[in-house]
């Protein structure tokens, strides 16, 4: 769990939440291929006890996006090979063990908006902004944002980002769907820890079925969609530790829902 650009901790009673916090602060957290991969071999490697995640920046930004001081020149297939590696690694951030919540400040640029897009939830405080220069800089996307990021916000409105440089405040940000969560500057990281520790307070296996078979069933054609949702629903209701929290509701152990 050691790298020089990022910090792990553990939080909460039992250490149920990881929160990993990307330090390069004096590049804005711009990433290269070392940090990464860095993210790839911690969520493939996550304590035991871990059921959520919170990945944050150091500093005034969560990340610029892609160092490109370190942006090496590549033939073709190299690129190629290059883009995948980056794939291969955000995949394991949105199909990973657990939840992964994205607490956002300040710059949520490019690379960065292409891993806070791999992330289930994304909280925003006031400070922040998104863009996509990649256009300007005569390079594309190469993280996975041209498949997550059009989910979000749609086709026509990343293509006007890349094209025009058109960059989002947070408030319009979380009108179009960049964030679900929008708070006052400086707030992001607790908000978004707050939410890591109640969602590792659910079923693992719900959880598990929610970043693993929500988002494929949402791509699925409706009657295979259907089946998908039957054979998930029939498989977590199964799990004992669901019997015990429906028994718990039925006999009144467990609390109602209730407006907030």
């Amino acid at each position: 769990m050691t790298h020089p650009d990022i910090h792990f901790e553990l939080r909460g009673d039992d250490q149920e939440v990881a929160v990993i916090r990307l330090a390069r602060s004096a590049k804005r957290n711009a990433l290269n291929d070392s940090l990464i991969l860095a993210l790839r071999d911690i969520f493939e490697t996550l304590p035991k006890s871990v059921r959520a995640a919170v990945i944050d920046g150091e500093g005034p930004h969560f990340c610029a996006g892609l160092d490109l001081s370190e942006l090496k020149e590549r033939d073709a297939g190299q690129g190629l090979h290059h883009s995948r590696m980056w794939h291969a690694a955000l995949e394991r951030v949105q199909f990973g063990p657990v939840p992964v919540i994205a607490a956002l400040h300040g710059a949520v640029v490019g690379g960065g908006l292409e891993l806070a897009t791999a992330c289930h939830i994304r909280v925003a405080d006031a400070s922040t902004f998104y863009a996509l220069p990649e256009g300007s800089r005569g390079i594309f996307v190469g993280g996975g944002g041209s498949v997550r990021i059009p989910k979000l916000i749609g086709a026509a409105r990343m293509a006007d980002m890349m094209l025009t440089g058109r960059v989002y405040d947070a408030q319009d940000g979380e009108r179009i769907g960049l964030a679900q969560y929008l708070v006052p500057e400086g707030q992001a990281f607790d908000k978004a820890c707050a939410l890591a520790l109640r969602v590792a307070q659910n079923a693992p296996l719900t959880n598990y079925a929610l970043i693993q078979a929500l988002p494929r069933i949402a791509e699925q054609p409706a009657d295979q969609g259907y089946f998908t949702e039957a054979m998930m629903a029939a498989i977590a209701q199964s799990a004992p530790e669901a019997k015990q929290r429906l028994n718990d509701f039925l006999e009144g152990r467990a609390a109602k829902v209730s407006k907030q």
